[in-house]
């Protein structure tokens, strides 16, 4: 057990210490035409490229004019590629196309485009709100994935530990165990299959619903039904299997297994590489959290039985302490190695929202590890030397109540996971800046060693440049930015990333169109290294014009 407790701290340093790029949710990386652009003649399609493949969601394209009637269009994805088709009877003026589409990871991502035919429209009507729908996950979504989540860990675990652990005389154990796991299936199942509906609605923007409709319905993949059929089966299956025998306990664990691993053929691991050891890794951490978290229910449930029958409760508890180890053991690896292919750097953990949420999740299992660590020190020596029958009952007591607080902590950390879950890793952030809103041109960002000048004229609706200027501390230009983008959005609309043409040494200009009056912002990341990067943030209070 020190051993474990030693690797939480070293295995994490070692295995991001040495981290390669990590591999996140789908980026736009290119329009055709470009944001801002004024042409000539009526393109007859857009195109937006991203760095990975990504999946349509259906509806998720409309196209507005100016004043913010739709106009007919049509969209279709094609690996990197969403390609949308517009009408030739397309007249001069500003166009605005908002998007939605889902990444290989299951998480949407939004955004819009505008440009001009012949001339650029002086006033653009707003488009409606709801035409992109939210980027973030419903908490709902995060708080009904919880639930199936602790609940599959709950009966998996329990089955795991009626078949490895309870001797098979203990007949009245096992009922009791056998109603918790029900329970745990009634609830997994609930959840898991209420998932899907909210996952669709989350994807097609229609927020919280268990009604997402036939287009919502539409944008879940094959995997996702699939792997929610694996778990609601697989552990009602399961647990109808506990208690049937020597035989029957064999195959309720089989499938046990299959339920508690099925979860990992969706989500962030479909989105890494490799992906076969992404996945891999994922079913081993999905498998070790179940036996834990099933172990320790199974404990608090069955030691006061098994404290008035001899030595039964020191050899359950014995069994169990002896295969802990090397459970949290692979909780340690083969999360640090998830941690490795999700955040990237010690900066994705430490300078983001999906890696300060992996950091939360990661001490509050260490947590977990130091009321593992008091049982098998302290308390499990104390009922193996009991003698008597009034002491084995004092001590399996408190080891009941010690375990039962162990189980009370990851049921946090399953809590924690349910919103990781539905949270795209970021790209690794080092070091973050802001300005405050500002009403002139001009807003000025001082990092470490690096000032970032954001300039934005005329600050008005319609046509704007967009100027952005990256020095040393000397006011020379920084020689060791590699790459920058910047980004525009408002609270209502997300222009994306814009393309940025090279004036100057250390200067960039872009064109861009802002459809609207009131604060805007303008994130400009700069990129040192392979792991280094840093965020600068201007905001500019845009005039109706």
């Amino acid at each position: 057990m020190l051993a474990v407790l030693a690797a939480l701290v070293a295995v994490p340093v070692l295995v991001l210490g040495t981290a390669g790029p990590a591999r996140a949710h789908a980026t736009l990386i290119g329009t055709a035409p470009a944001e801002g652009a004024v042409l000539t003649a009526a393109p007859d399609r857009a195109v937006f490229t991203f760095d990975e493949p990504v999946v349509e969601v259906p509806g998720g394209v409309q196209v507005f004019d100016a004043r913010g009637r739709a106009i007919e269009s049509s969209a279709a994805v094609g690996g990197a590629e969403l390609l949308v088709t517009l009408p030739g009877s397309v007249g001069e003026g500003t166009l605005v196309v908002v998007w939605r589409v889902v990444s290989e990871d299951g998480h949407p991502l939004n955004g819009s485009l505008s440009f001009s035919v012949g001339a650029a429209s002086t006033d653009i009507a707003r488009p409606p709100a709801a035409a992109a729908g939210a980027a973030q996950a419903p908490p709902a979504l995060s708080l009904v994935r919880w639930g199936g989540y602790a609940g599959l860990f709950l009966a998996t675990g329990l089955v795991g530990f009626a078949a490895l652990f309870l001797p098979p005389s203990a007949n009245r154990a096992r009922r009791r165990i056998a109603t918790v796991a029900r329970a745990g299936a009634v609830v997994t199942a609930l959840a898991w299959l209420a998932v899907l509906p909210l996952t669709a609605s989350y994807r097609v923007g229609a927020g919280a619903s268990l009604f997402p409709g036939r287009t919502g319905w539409s944008s879940l993949s094959a995997a996702e039904h699939s792997v929610t059929a694996a778990v609601v089966v697989g552990v009602v299956a399961a647990v109808a299997l506990l208690g049937r025998g020597r035989s029957g306990g064999r195959l309720a664990l089989t499938v046990a297994v299959v339920a508690a691993g099925a979860p990992a053929w969706t989500g962030h691991t479909r989105a890494a590489s490799p992906e076969v050891l992404a996945v891999g890794v994922d079913v081993l951490h999905l498998l070790a959290g179940s036996v834990w978290f099933g172990g320790l229910v199974g404990l608090a449930l069955t030691l006061p039985e098994l404290a008035g029958r001899g030595t039964g409760a020191a050899e359950v508890l014995a069994r169990f302490s002896g295969v802990a180890a090397g459970i949290l053991a692979v909780l340690v690896v083969t999360g640090s190695v998830l941690a490795w292919r999700f955040v990237g750097s010690w900066d994705g953990l430490t300078g983001t929202g999906y890696g300060q949420l992996l950091l939360l999740k990661i001490g509050v299992a260490a947590l977990a590890v130091g009321i593992a660590a008091w049982n098998r020190f302290r308390l499990l020596p104390r009922v193996r030397r009991a003698s008597r029958e009034p002491a084995r009952r004092s001590g399996a007591r408190l080891v009941t109540r010690s375990v039962a607080a162990e189980a009370a902590v990851l049921v946090a950390v399953v809590l924690v996971t349910g919103f990781l879950v539905d949270r795209s890793p970021e790209g690794s952030v080092a070091r973050a800046a802001s300005a405050g809103t500002g009403g002139g041109g001009v807003q000025t960002v001082r990092l470490e060693d690096v000032v970032v000048r954001a300039a934005l004229s005329p600050q008005a609706v319609g046509p704007n440049t967009l100027t952005i200027e990256v020095a040393d501390p000397t006011g020379g230009p920084a020689g060791t930015v590699q790459s920058l983008s910047a980004r525009v959005s408002s609270e209502e609309l997300d222009l994306g990333t814009v393309p940025l043409a090279f004036a100057a040494a250390g200067r960039y200009t872009a064109s861009v169109v802002l459809p609207a009056a009131g604060a805007w912002r303008v994130q400009v990341s700069l990129r040192f290294g392979e792991f280094e990067s840093s965020l600068a943030t201007a905001e500019f209070t845009v005039a109706a014009g």
